[in-house]
């Protein structure tokens, strides 16, 4: 019979179990609260908010946030039985049944903070039927989640008055504090408000919210849940709040980040909290000071050189100012770079043993197959050192070095280091793209710099801390970072790496070697000195002067101003301009963007350590010729000390100077096929690149000539690749001239330096005889023309070129 009993009850007991898992498969749980998205800064503070969906301010309130204070206080207040019953509690049921029924005492209805939280999730009409169906709810609740999580449920939906909701929302609007630092006046002040949201608000009327405060926080003493001592010093404490804007540090990156994971609704990222407020301080008021030049944005990015992450995101100078477009994202905008590529460039080219710092390059005007650069003071200075020609950002040897170096090989570095749009548009780039000619933003740049600070080590920027070892189950959304147990079901966080906005993998990435240690080196070196062109105006007898390699840039048209920076803690990108195109005459980047860099250093990174980079073992010393910077050949008495790559820079020796047979009187020169036996001299010239040589007789520079090649002599000399190199009209291109304006043709040339005398033929007609470096103007015919040039020594050189009218 007992057996029978008992087979009887498991039975029963397990239908109840069967009955009520198809209750809870039928009638699931509420979906979870949707939070106001909030974005944290590295310490945990709230850098910038927004309304939920429901135009609410519903900031989640993470289980460490809430205090043991905090936790006492509610279950006193609310529900002392909360731990112990199961939803629902009996005994304030019968109480409260009495009390309604015979009149006696405040009428209540005996809810539980788990019945809270059921009618706080799905609101409905004070009814009986409606009361019963909570208490179901509850008993669910407590089935599905812990204490702490309820708890936690309970105090992010409580409500505040208006649309502010949640302890948290409370804390920071009214207290600007987070829940875990409020004292124990404050916390009590946001525990007795949701029983009265419209009759006790902050801001409104705090004597009656105070006067409620202390009567619970005597209450609270009297039955000895606080010291007596705090509760005597929160009745002293004073009650002057009122509510305050939500926090909107960081307004572009939090945009960003909530676009990234829109299901998250608290979003940690790396920026720190004071650096960010003193870079959006400096920022708006130095472009304040620019708006009578016409300029209105800037935008600027801090990275931490040692962990790859960003500690300030400047997008604009004011996200409010709707006239400058300040909702525009300036770091990660695409625009023109203008110069700052070239330290990256001639890295590149120092690793491939193409250059060293001392090798002179050309700086003469020149025709790269139809593109004529021009340096940015529209003035050459013949042959420059690679050191000089970076330090004063000279146009015309970087194009030619990237015309060594190779423009793919160039832009596969550039897609390496996270270059989107250079990218993208790989096919189209030419010896341009060193100059500007190509789309980068603020954010690339920036990590491309911190890559030189990093030895040449590429890694992605990081916008937000590593995610957790061990992610989220797919569905699930956590009530809080240390809960592990039961969950709402929400949609699956976002961890796609790159967000809409593009740019930044929030994923810690490995490192990728762009370029050696030591060419990382040499160019920081360069880029360190002070004698140089972009030093703002006074800056070189500033006592606060920062100690770190920079590089300004100034794109065509004057429509952006950079300025990169970095010491061995920080990389800042500053950009300058308007985010509408509009170019100014002030806009540069020495000129405008540098003394915000340099205010920059000074205000974020002033107490870092004054250490600076160290030569890496890599490194060597050798001496090189000063007329070259190339190793000494024969004829090389001044010398110079100069860094190189060993197993990579050119071992190439100098010939700055060739050995020529000249007649005893100076008048003329042998070669080898007409040199006579006896009645001539062996002497030293210049043995000069042929552009280079055209350049100093055209500028009128101390430049010793080769006399004339005998007239004697019956054979040509040099070759063909001696003939003229002509630098107009440019091969196979076709000119569209104006008729009305009688417009004609240039023709030029270089040619070697013992030429003293070309022929121009047109169509193998005789046009002119010239001087060497003469240009000559000509009225060409329309169609096809051929253009030849002859020198005196009957070498010959062609193009072709087309003609048409308009």
């Amino acid at each position: 019979m007992k057996r029978r009993t008992a087979i009887r009850t498991l039975e029963i007991l397990a239908g109840l179990a069967l009955l009520l898992l198809a209750l809870d498969r039928l009638f699931p749980l509420p979906p979870a609260p949707r939070y106001s998205p909030i974005v944290l800064a590295a310490d945990g503070t709230v850098l910038h908010a927004y309304l939920n969906p429901t135009q609410k301010w519903r900031m989640k309130t993470e289980l460490s946030e809430i205090t043991p204070v905090l936790r006492q206080t509610i279950i006193e207040k609310e529900d002392r039985w909360f731990r112990w019953h199961f939803g629902v509690n009996p005994l304030a049921l019968v109480q409260a049944a009495g009390r309604n029924v015979f009149g006696r005492g405040r009428t209540t209805g005996a809810s539980t903070i788990t019945m809270q939280v059921a009618r706080l999730l799905e609101p409905k009409p004070r009814t009986l039927g409606n009361k019963l169906l909570e208490m179901a709810r509850a008993t669910q609740l407590e089935a599905h989640y812990s204490k702490d999580e309820l708890l936690q449920l309970y105090l992010n939906l409580v409500p505040y008055g208006g649309n502010v909701e949640g302890v948290k929302s409370a804390a920071l609007l009214y207290f600007q504090q987070p829940p875990n630092f409020l004292s124990l006046a404050q916390t009590v002040t946001l525990a007795i408000i949701p029983n009265r949201p419209r009759g006790l608000v902050l801001g409104v009327n705090n004597e009656a919210v105070r006067r409620e405060r202390n009567r619970w926080l005597r209450r609270f003493g009297a039955s000895g849940l606080f010291a007596r001592q705090d509760i005597e010093d929160a009745l002293l404490e004073p009650l002057d709040v009122r509510r305050h804007a939500a926090p909107t540090l960081a307004p572009h990156l939090s945009r960003r980040l909530v676009r990234q994971f829109p299901h998250e609704a608290i979003i940690r990222s790396s920026l720190q909290r004071a650096k960010q407020s003193r870079a959006e301080e400096l920022t708006g008021n130095y472009v304040r000071r620019l708006h009578e030049l016409g300029i209105s944005q800037a935008s600027v990015l801090v990275v931490n050189n040692r962990t790859r992450q960003v500690e300030a995101y400047v997008g604009s100078a004011d996200f409010r100012d709707f006239r400058g477009q300040g909702q525009n994202d300036g770091v990660v905008a695409v625009r023109s770079p203008g110069s700052t590529l070239k330290p990256f460039l001639y890295a590149l080219a120092l690793d491939r043993g193409l250059v060293t710092p001392k090798l002179q390059l050309p700086d003469v005007p020149t025709n790269f197959q139809g593109y004529r650069p021009e340096n940015f003071d529209k003035h050459c200075q013949g042959e420059v050192t690679l050191e000089r020609a970076l330090a004063f950002s000279l146009n015309i040897p970087a194009v030619r070095v990237l015309q060594d170096y190779g423009v793919p090989a160039f832009t596969e570095k550039l897609r390496q280091a996270g270059f989107q749009s250079i990218a993208r548009n790989r096919a189209r780039l030419g010896l341009s793209s060193i100059l500007g000619g190509c789309g980068a933003s603020l954010e690339e740049l920036t990590g491309l710099y911190a890559a030189l600070a990093n030895g040449g080590e590429y890694a992605a920027l990081g916008l937000t801390p590593p995610p957790n070892p061990l992610p989220k189950r797919e569905g699930e959304l956590e009530l809080s970072s240390s809960s592990t147990s039961k969950k709402l079901k929400a949609s699956p966080p976002s961890f796609s790496g790159r967000g809409p906005g593009g740019g930044v993998d929030v994923r810690a990435q490995r490192g990728v070697p762009l370029t050696s240690p030591a060419a990382a080196f040499l160019v920081t070196d360069i880029l360190s000195q002070l004698t140089r062109p972009d030093l703002p105006l006074g800056a070189a007898r500033s006592t606060r002067l920062p100690k770190i390699a920079w590089k300004t840039g100034t794109s065509y048209g004057r429509r952006d101003a950079w300025s990169i920076g970095y010491n061995r803690d920080y990389t800042i990108g500053v950009w300058v301009g308007n985010f509408s195109g509009q170019g100014s005459p002030a806009l540069t980047g020495s000129d405008v963007a540098t003394p915000l860099l340099f205010d920059l250093f000074n205000a974020l990174a002033y107490n870092s350590p004054n250490d600076w980079f160290v030569p890496p073992a890599s490194l060597d010393f050798r001496l090189v010729c000063t007329e070259t910077g190339l190793v000494p050949g024969e004829n090389c008495p001044d010398q110079v000390i100069d860094y190189f790559l060993p197993n990579q820079s050119s071992g190439r020796r100098c010939q700055h100077q060739r050995e020529v047979l000249v007649s005893a009187d100076g008048g003329y020169t042998y070669c080898r096929a007409c040199a006579p036996a006896a009645g001539f001299r062996r002497e030293l010239y210049p043995n000069l690149l042929p552009e280079v040589a055209a350049y100093r007789v055209t500028q009128g520079l101390p430049y010793r000539r080769l006399p004339p090649h005998n007239p004697q002599c019956q054979r040509a000399s040099g070759g063909p690749e001696r003939a003229p190199t002509i630098t107009s009209p440019t091969p196979n291109t076709e000119y569209v001239l104006n008729a009305r304006e009688q417009q004609q043709l240039l023709l030029s040339c270089t040619t070697d330096g013992e030429v003293r005398q070309v022929y121009w033929y047109v169509n193998d007609q005789f046009l002119r005889a010239a001087a060497a470096t003469e240009r000559v103007f000509f009225r060409p015919p329309p169609g096809p023309l051929k253009i030849s040039c002859a020198d005196d020594h009957g070498r010959n050189t062609d193009v072709l070129v087309t003609v048409a009218e308009m």
